[in-house]
């Protein structure tokens, strides 16, 4: 696998601002939303609109350790999600994969596959993963747009870096690949009910996210 350098670290002149899922039953959503420790980084909006298998993306977890992933699955399962891979090691550490009950796929995983310390409540990033058809081409048309690219990993990977602690981090991750990490088929169809908010101003995507100005 081809790696190119990874950037210093900068303040971007374009970051994402705001991550906004559209759900049908608004409070059913933040219910689920609070139990996870998400309600203050992820938006939820009303939407009727139609869609079916995989939207394209996935919001994932970075945390401290196994018994905090289990502790992070645990309260999803609680709040009404469905197990789509249980927690388990890998080869790149410990996590597991649910749906919750508005559809949104989330994944919460470490790169430890010990714990060295007790089970918390603490996120040490939120993750937007958008599963697109080419990375590279995706990658450029994000940074035409402004953003800085903060690693990138050839055709395969890119993410680009947040414009301030505690935002959700932008990654692009191939489509049919990000299907099978999170065990899902990779077909869809209609909207993919994330909206992105930045500093860019309001567009699309070459794969269909919807972009709007920050507020």
């Amino acid at each position: 696998m081809a790696t190119t350098a990874s950037h210093t670290p900068v303040t971007p002149l374009t970051s994402l601002t705001s991550v906004t899922l559209e759900v049908t039953d608004l409070e059913e959503a933040h219910r689920f939303s609070t139990a996870l420790g998400v309600d203050a980084h992820i938006r939820l909006r009303a939407s009727d609109t139609r869609s079916t298998g995989f939207r394209g993306f996935t919001l994932a977890l970075t945390v401290c350790g196994p018994a905090t992933v289990d502790g992070f699955v645990g309260a999803a399962v609680d709040a009404g999600a469905t197990v789509l891979k249980p927690a388990a090691k890998s080869l790149w550490g410990y996590g597991g994969v649910v749906r919750s009950p508005d559809g949104t796929v989330w994944k919460v995983a470490t790169p430890e596959k010990k714990d060295v310390g007790p089970a918390t409540r603490e996120i040490d990033d939120i993750v937007l993963l958008l599963g697109v058809e080419d990375v590279k081409a995706s990658k450029r048309f994000y940074v035409e747009r402004g953003l800085t690219v903060a690693r990138s990993f050839g055709g395969t990977y890119a993410d680009f870096a947040p414009g301030a602690a505690g935002e959700v981090k932008l990654a692009l991750y191939k489509r049919r690949g990000l299907a099978k990490d999170l065990g899902v088929p990779a077909d869809g169809t209609g909207s993919h009910r994330v909206v992105l908010g930045g500093t860019a101003g309001s567009f699309t995507d070459p794969d269909g996210f919807v972009w709007e100005s920050a507020a």
